[in-house]
This record gives C-alpha cells, structure tokens and sequence, in this order.
C-alpha cells in the first residue's frame, strides 16, 4: 500500500520555495558584481534572481499553510530534491548571459558547483565575464557547506524543526554537536566556515593575489570545491609561493572536521588531538606528501626542469606534492601542476587518493577517513574473532566502543561506494569514454574530486563527453555528495511503502 497519502508534500514545496529565494538572493549579489566591474551581464543576472525569487516566494505563498513538521520521509526528499531544484534553478545565470547557452552543459556545471565537485566543461574561463565567474564561486560555497544546512539555521525562524534535515543532508558516523539545538549547531559551523573564508580572502590579497581572484579561490578553497577564475587554475601563480601555502592550509581546514576547527579556537587543543581520525589524517597526508615528494625530486624531470639551487629544488618538490595530494585527498581539486604528466607511479598513486577523502562533518567528499578508520580496525579485530569466536570485541573509536550497527553501515557504504564506482565506469564505457577516461571520471565525480584521468584530466575539461555521459556524471557528483543512501533510497520501493 502507497503510503504517498501520509507524506507532507506541503511542507516538502514550502522548503523548496525557500531555498529558491537563497538562490536567488545570491543571484542579486552576483548581478551586484556585474554592476561593479561593468561586465554587460547585469541586466540578465538580475532577471536571473527575480526569476527564482518568483518562483520560490509564489511556491511558499501557495503552500504556506502546511503541518510544520519534518519527518526522517520528508527529510531525505526534502534534500535530494532540494539539490536538484536549486542545481535547475542555478542554471538560468548561465542560460540568460549566454555563458553557457547549452542546458546540458550549464547543468553540468552547476551541480558540479553545487557538490562541490569542480568538474568543469569551460575550456576559456578567462573569458567569462566576472559576475559570472562569481555565481560559479558561489555555487561552490552555497553546497560546501550544504544548501540544507544553510536552511536548517533559517527554518526555525519560520517554526519548522531542522533535526530530519541537518541528518539527511549530512549522513555519517559522526555525531558531533556543539550545542544540543540543532539549528545553533548549523549558525556556528556556518560562522566558522565565514570566517575561514575572508580571512583566507585577507591573506590571499597580501600574498599578491588580486581582490576578485582571491575571494573567488577563497570560497572555492574552504568549499573544497575547486572552480578557479584561471585556466591554469592555481598554476597561473606558481611564482608566488606563499598564495600555494596559503591555499594549502586552507584546503587542509576546509576538509578536517568543523568540529575539531570549533574546538581549537576555543583553545581546546587536547581535544583536537585526541581525535583518531585528525591524528590520521594527518599521517596519511604527511604520508603521501613525503613519497610524492621523494618520487618528484629523484625521478621525474617536472622539478629538473626548473631552474635554481638544490634547496629550491626540493622545496619546489615538497610544495607541488604537498598541494596536489591535498587537493585530491580533500577533493578540492586546485591543480599547480598535471600530476597524469609524473611518473607512472605517482599517476596510479593519486588515482587510489580519490578514494580517500577528509574527515567526516568536512566539506570534502569521498569516502572518508574515519570510514576508512573504522573498517581498518574492524578488519583487524576479525584476526582475533577468528582465533577467539566467543569473545566479545567491539571496535572502539577515540577510547568508546562503537555500536555494531554503525560498523555494519559503514561495510555497507563502502560496498555500495564501490559498487557505484564500478558501474560509473561501465556506462562511461558504455558511452562511449575510453578506459582510463572512464576510470577516472567515476571515480571524479562520485567522489567530487572534480579533475580525473585520460581525457578528463588536470589540464582537460570535460567538455567533450557525449551529452548522455554529461547528464550521468551530474548524477554520480549528486550522489556522492549526499553520500549515496539519502539519494538512492528514494528509489526504492519500500521508501515509499507504510
């Protein structure tokens, strides 16, 4: 029996109609951008947000007497949608200016915006005018952070709980909070992730970098995101090392748990480092950092190439492969050089980071650290479950045991992570991409890391994919970055069932 009756749809629209008018509010602001810089797009850009405010604000007006009330049903339609209406939505900037005339290809692009993934089709972004190039930027902060959780600390204020949606919108081991209402927990993490973003914008600025430019890689940094103003992307100011530094750190705040951010600026640094999964993090990427950087400096002619002393040399070395492995470790997806044009090693290397990813309650995608974590440490107490089947051994995560049905979702999202990966690659296949195409576009885009491996690489968009592989890869960022349950269990039918 279809218990379709029992949903509220009324309140499903009213949040839809919300998170339109978001939309278009930071349509207005970019159109400002326009007006600023004279780019001849002004006009378009406005009629751009009033077209979403229209829209958002008639919908809420219409549903505006509804059951306030969200349950854990309305919660995961709420989201899934809600990504898919305001992606819809977010193309008319790009259809309007004629920036990208195509709606396949605009909608490629703004869910790649949106999930933070950074995979573009723009093979000329220089070209794009500036308030254009800023509501790319923008796609990529509203969704780092997440379109609900920017909801969830407004929805109060129209008397509507946010619990179903702050969990939908962000799944996962972690049950961090750092206030027992959820939406207060939503205002901080979103001030922290503010704050992050202008004063990487302040140091940006003093590194060299101009004003435009270095708000745009700003938001794109802490979103994890990726989309940059140049072509070369950040290689564009590999003569100025310190803006690669800065970037770094960021990447790196951007895809550790907010969390952990809001307890080491509250000074609570034995807390910080108490956690397993930053204390991992930082061992894995030191880990790779050190063999890229080795592998860089003895054999491959990227770093012989340039010229200056042996110190500029290994310092060039550590720097390139400090920032490309976290890129694709946090799935930001900057490049300052095309690791497919290393060694054969290193290309293989970063192709296994893609499935790595940062921390939980990150704005990075991926599969995860602590996921990663856990399975590890559940692995190695099978040892002993075999030699001492009686016993009882749970897996323990900073000093507590974790319950057993965490450990089985866990086991279960990687299976489906990499099922997804698997099939990813055969309709890419199937669609006409060549093998090494195929395998790093799947494992790209659900991974939201943005640039892959062959054709879709570093120095590449991915512009020349059939339109058929354009609207599959919007689906693998979707799901990836609503971490494959909160979509896929919309398409199944006992979702839908009493």
């Amino acid at each position: 029996m279809s218990s379709l009756s029992k949903i509220n749809f009324k309140v499903i629209f009213y949040i839809m109609g919300l998170l339109l008018l978001v939309n278009g509010v930071f349509m207005l602001l970019a159109s400002g951008v326009s007006l600023y810089y004279n780019d001849g797009t002004m006009g378009d850009m406005i009629m751009a947000g009033l077209v979403a405010l229209s829209i958002g604000g008639g919908v809420m007006l219409v549903t505006r007497n509804h059951k306030k009330e969200v349950l854990v049903r309305e919660g995961y339609i709420i989201v899934t949608c809600g990504w898919i209406v305001m992606a819809l939505i977010g193309t008319l900037p790009y259809l309007f200016t004629q920036a990208i005339p195509n709606i396949t290809n605009a909608f490629f692009e703004t869910m790649s915006g949106y999930t933070a993934t950074g995979a573009t089709i723009l093979e000329d972004i220089e070209s794009l005018p500036e308030g254009i190039l800023f509501w790319r930027s923008i796609t990529h902060w509203i969704g780092g952070m997440g379109i609900i959780v920017l909801a969830v600390a407004i929805i109060p204020l129209l008397g509507i709980g946010g619990m179903q949606l702050f969990a939908a919108e962000v799944p996962g081991p972690s049950g961090d909070k750092l206030h027992p209402r959820i939406t207060d927990t939503a205002k901080r993490l979103w001030l922290i992730y503010v704050g992050y973003t202008v004063a990487e914008t302040f140091l940006l600025k003093i590194a060299g970098m101009g004003l435009f430019d270095a708000v745009n890689h700003s938001m794109s940094t802490v979103a994890t995101g990726g989309f940059s103003t140049k072509n070369n992307s950040v290689a564009f100011w590999n003569d100025k090392p310190l803006i690669h530094y800065i970037i770094i750190v960021f990447m790196f705040l951007g895809s550790t748990n907010l969390v952990i951010s809001y307890f080491a600026l509250k000074g609570r640094f034995q807390k910080v480092f108490r956690d397993e999964e930053f204390r991992m993090y930082l061992l894995t990427l030191g880990g790779l950092t050190t063999i890229t950087a080795l592998v860089i400096y003895f054999e491959s002619d990227f770093v012989a190439a340039m010229d200056g002393s042996v110190w500029q040399s290994m310092e060039a070395a550590f720097r390139y492969g400090l920032f490309q492995v976290i890129s694709i470790v946090s799935t930001t997806g900057f490049i300052t050089a095309d690791y497919t044009l290393w060694t054969p090693f290193l290309v293989i290397l970063f192709f296994g980071m893609m499935f790595l990813g940062g921390c939980a309650g990150s704005t990075s995608g991926g599969i995860k650290i602590m996921r990663h974590l856990i399975m590890i440490k559940n692995g190695v107490l099978e040892f002993t479950r075999t030699l001492h089947p009686h016993a009882i051994l749970p897996v323990r995560y900073n000093n507590k045991a974790v319950p057993q049905p965490i450990v089985f979702n866990i086991l279960g999202f990687f299976t489906l992570y990499m099922v997804a990966f698997i099939v990813g690659v055969l309709v890419f296949s199937w669609l006409g991409l060549d093998f090494k195409s195929a395998l790093g576009g799947a494992a790209a885009t659900v991974g939201n890391v943005g640039p892959a491996l062959g054709d879709l690489g570093p120095s590449q968009s991915y512009a020349l994919m059939p339109d058929a592989a354009k609207w599959w890869s919007t689906f693998l960022m979707l799901i990836g970055r609503l971490e494959l349950f909160t979509v896929l269990i919309l398409l199944t039918p006992f979702f839908w069932r009493n």
